[in-house]
């Protein structure tokens, strides 16, 4: 009875972080790609690309303070790989998620064709910007650099045990503010595969998919493989360090729940 119990309860356990992950990715794209839709719609009504960004990056904190607790709030499969690569989050558990925010992509990309028109699906799409958009290499370069940036800045603020993590949810919405200015007018800014690939099925337009699937991806290893290294550097001596303090304090990014999602 006890085993079967605790086997009822880590299934509903794993029930609740794919469904939080799913709600989480749908939020993402609903936000973000839908503050697009409005600037391409209206293009004099001042949501310009600074408040296409400010969308995204409050999205994305507002995402990670709702459901970090719960599943991680990875809401990337990027993300969960990377997590997965340097031992932070059980690779048995990758696919289910990238499943999971896969739906929660395509979902609020078919609500957001239905509420502005099937006409206007290609405004998902995550692609090379402009008259002369830039070459495959120089969008990959962009791609992996961002996520690089991206998942280094996520590792430090939320994993790390110096980092005061009260405060994860705004350096993450900030690091994806600043991407999307520098990046969005090069690449469209993905650094999320399961944005594309959702995208890419509700516009059915798969051309450069392939760039926004693996770029993102290695860009994301890198930046956890580089947390990870300088992790192992400065373990010794992060009990030295003054914000080791934060780790007292209770945080919803501090639940214990999070151990097994991979943010611990």
């Amino acid at each position: 009875m006890g085993k079967s119990h605790e086997s009822k309860q880590s299934y509903l356990l794993t029930v609740q972080k794919l469904v939080a992950e799913l709600v989480g990715t749908y939020m993402l794209i609903l936000f973000g790609s839908g503050s697009e839709f409005i600037q391409a719609q209206k293009p004099k009504q001042d949501l310009s690309l600074e408040g296409v960004a400010l969308s995204w990056a409050i999205a994305v904190a507002a995402i990670v303070y709702s459901i970090g607790h719960i599943s991680g709030s990875h809401i990337n499969p990027a993300s969960s790989i990377a997590l997965a690569f340097i031992g932070k989050f059980p690779w048995k558990l990758v696919p289910a998620y990238a499943l999971a925010q896969l739906i929660g992509a395509m979902l609020a990309g078919l609500t957001l064709r239905l509420l502005f028109g099937g006409n206007q699906a290609y405004l998902l799409l995550t692609l090379p910007v402009g008259e002369n958009p830039a070459s495959d290499i120089n969008v990959v370069a962009w791609e992996i650099i961002i996520t690089f940036i991206f998942l280094f800045v996520i590792c430090c603020s939320v994993l790390h045990p110096g980092a005061a993590k009260g405060f994860g949810g705004v350096a993450i919405g900030a690091v994806v503010f600043v991407n999307v200015i520098i990046a969005g007018p090069i690449t469209g800014c993905s650094m999320n595969p399961a944005r594309s690939i959702g995208a890419a099925i509700v516009a059915h337009n798969f051309h450069k998919l392939w760039i926004y699937i693996i770029s993102p991806i290695i860009g994301a290893v890198g930046g956890c493989v580089l947390y990870y290294f300088l992790q192992i550097t400065t373990k010794a001596s992060t009990e030295d360090l003054p914000v080791a303090e934060s780790r007292r304090i209770e945080t919803t990014l501090g639940h214990p729940n999070l151990a097994y999602s991979g943010y611990n």
